[in-house]
Parts: structure tokens; sequence; C-alpha cells
């Protein structure tokens, strides 16, 4: 089944293709946005992590990401991709244990990160993770998130052209994506898809361009990031605000899904019985 969903999540990133990606955070919120029509389900760190109880950087423990991804890979029929951030450490072969335990739990494609650390350290931790896919038989799909945008790790003179010096080093690494977080400029955007040979991967902001104009810019995966987790969590802080303090329930109610529909979603997955409480 993993080589199957590999090989899929693998086409849908081949060129003239817009992987469109509204980040999941549990079984819950994959298998909707499954529903919803997406052909693939990403995972955002920071959403999952804050359903474990963690904040997000690295402070997961990958015991529970593997978990958390085994429960989210049970009730989908499409591929997996899983953000582990650094990799949960900076010792390249941690990182491919932690690759190992998310492959073994049904992921096909993950996002590993540079962050603050250097780009020679990710690129020995995007050779770890496929050796360690590799060990498991999964041919898997590495996006390699680079944060010069998002951290501002160059001048922004100089931003576009140091993505493109890192995405060439993580290239000749082995990874299969490029993720320039708050990279939104369209020129920038263009200058970047142009230059790197890799599918780019760009991230939703206010200000990024609509998805018919990221096509012909030349960007090959759109990420929701934490966005729509933080929708979710901004509506249920709203109505929980407004119960505890106004004895009201109207916004529990503005946009709900339907019991009997988010139920039966889950049956069609075996998820087994449940009580109506």
């Amino acid at each position: 089944m993993n080589d199957e969903r590999a090989m899929e999540f693998r086409r849908l990133h081949e060129p003239g293709q817009l992987l469109v990606l509204p980040n999941a955070w549990d079984a819950g919120s994959a298998r909707l946005v499954e529903s919803c029509g997406a052909t693939a389900i990403a995972t955002t760190s920071s959403g999952v992590s804050w359903a474990c109880g963690y904040p997000d950087g690295d402070a997961l423990p990958p015991r529970l990401l593997a978990a958390a991804v085994s429960r989210i890979a049970r009730v989908l029929s499409v591929p997996l991709t899983v953000d582990i951030e650094g990799g949960y450490s900076a010792e390249p072969r941690l990182v491919g244990e932690v690759v190992t335990a998310v492959v073994d739990a049904g992921a096909v494609g993950i996002n590993l990160e540079d962050g603050a650390g250097s780009p020679a350290l990710l690129c020995a931790k995007i050779e770890a993770a496929k050796k360690a896919a590799a060990r498991a038989g999964v041919d898997l799909f590495v996006n390699a998130r680079t944060d010069v945008f998002l951290r501002g790790l160059a001048s922004p003179e100089r931003a576009v052209e140091e993505t493109i010096e890192r995405a060439r080093q993580y290239g000749a690494a082995g990874c299969d994506g490029v993720f320039t977080p708050r990279a939104s400029d369209p020129r920038a955007i263009r200058e970047l898809a142009t230059a790197i040979a890799l599918p780019l991967n760009v991230m939703v902001l206010p200000n990024l361009p609509p998805v018919a104009e990221l096509r012909r810019l030349g960007v090959r995966r759109v990420s929701a990031g934490s966005a729509i987790a933080q929708a979710a969590h901004a509506i249920t802080r709203r109505a929980a605000s407004q119960l505890l303090g106004d004895g009201r329930y109207d916004a529990m109610f503005e946009a709900a899904v339907a019991y009997g529909e988010l139920n039966a979603l889950f049956q069609e997955r075996d998820a087994g019985p449940s009580v109506k409480t």
C-alpha cells in the first residue's frame, strides 16, 4: 500500500501539476480535508504538536508524532506527508530513526527544515532520511524546507539568491522538493521556480497570489501550514468564550458540520461504532 501511495504522491508533483495541501493536524481534520477533495494530506507540525499538548519547535516527542501519524494514516485513502520539523534532533542518525517511525506509521513524504541550522546539517539529515526510508522499502518524498524568508536568514536583497543556493545543496543531498515559507512576492516566486529544478512549494499567507496565479508562476505545491488549525482554534475560542461569558450558543452553530455527516466519514473507514454525545 505504501509503495502505491508513494508513487501517487510523486505523480502529484510532476511538471504541469499543482498540489494544493490544506494541512491537517489529527485524524478527524485529515479525514474531513480528504472528503473535501484533497488528493493528498499534509500535516502541520504546529497543529499536531498543539493537539498532543506540546509547543511547535522540535518539542514533540517522536513517539507521540508516530502515534498521531498512525491514527491519521488509518482513516485515509490518499497519500500522507508529515512535517517532522528539523527531525527532532541535530544528529542525522536520530533523524533517520524518526523517519523510520513515521514511514512505518504510514507516511510517504516528509518536510524537513533547516531552521537556524547550517545547510550542511540539513544535507546530512536529508541523506539519513533517504537511507532510512530505503531500508523501510519506501520511496520517500523529502520536501526540504529552507527558512531564508521565514527567519530572515539573508538580507531582502539576497534572500532569493540564498534560497536558490540552499536549494541546490539540498537537491544534491537527495531532496525531492523545496519549500520556501513566507516567499510571497510574485517576482521572487517566479525567479525561484525558474532557478530551482525541483518542485517549488510555497505557504499560504494573506498576501500570497491566488492558486491560479501561482500555477502560472511555476509553483508546484501550495501548503496552508498552520492557518486552518489556527482558524479552527479561533472558532473554538469564540464559541467557548461566548458560552462561558454571555451564556449564549450562537458561535458554535454558525458554521457547524452536521453530526451525521462527520460521523459517516469515519464509518466509511471502519472506525467502529460510536455513541452520540
